[in-house]
């Protein structure tokens, strides 16, 4: 099962106990681990986090620096955590601006754990699900004009193989806290049949009763994929 998180909330829940914005990031930073590890005990295979969107850019400039900060401070830490826990990293978006620092920590994540075969986990760090799709459409337009690639060669198979994501399954399920309801330009292309799932906590206060409430109301719908009927052998999900 591949789920997707929208982690929404986290300088809401400061400001809600008049606390710095940056300190319900680091909140939220601190929650990753604990629904990681639910993840990971709940048997999910595939997660993906939007850790930070191409539109983040546009916050405060001191809110923007205590979020590299944060993504230093964690990265440094969780290198050889993921290792030995047999999570394989994969960061999808643009990471070139940011600071060098933590591009290094970041090449340094995938090659230390690209063999990893447990738990798959998406970072997405300037992310976007627009650009991504500008991004994989220059891709076959160069390859088209290099002649690798013929007209009737391009289809959505081909188009899903110079995502980011590719060689995923797309997500079955994406949770976004907070009480927003929209995708926020998260894997657009991707979440074409996911079913999506929004919870009202702030994502601090996200925990495993939570998830699982997700995960059994995922189970209880009828994915149809605009068929009439969905065969229940292909809700392979069970009820935690």
């Amino acid at each position: 099962m591949h789920v997707g998180f929208i982690l929404d909330g986290n300088g809401r829940w400061a400001s809600s106990k008049s606390l710095p914005r940056s300190v319900g990031h680091k909140k939220g930073a601190e929650n990753v681990e604990t629904i990681l590890k639910s993840c990971k005990d709940l048997g999910i295979s595939n997660v993906t986090l939007y850790a930070f969107s191409t539109e983040n850019w546009s916050r405060p400039v001191f809110e923007v620096k205590a979020l590299m900060k944060l993504f230093h401070y964690y990265l440094k830490k969780k290198l050889t955590m993921l290792y030995q826990e047999n999570v394989k990293v994969v960061i999808i978006g643009d990471i070139r601006p940011f600071p060098k620092v933590i591009k290094d920590y970041v090449k340094k994540l995938e090659e230390l754990t690209k063999s990893n075969d447990g738990m798959l986990l998406n970072l997405a760090m300037n992310y976007g699900g627009r650009s991504e799709i500008v991004r994989a459409t220059r891709r076959i337009v160069k390859a088209f004009s290099d002649g690798k690639v013929r007209l009737e060669d391009v289809d959505e198979e081909l188009f899903a193989k110079h995502l980011y994501t590719r060689g995923q399954n797309d997500p079955d399920l994406i949770i976004r806290t907070a009480g927003e309801q929209r995708l926020s330009n998260f894997l657009l292309w991707q979440s074409a049949y996911s079913e999506l799932y929004f919870v009202e906590k702030s994502w601090p206060d996200f925990n495993q009763s939570d998830l699982i409430d997700a995960l059994n109301e995922f189970k209880s719908r009828k994915r149809k994929y605009g068929s009439l009927e969905t065969d229940e052998k292909t809700q392979r999900n069970q009820v935690i």
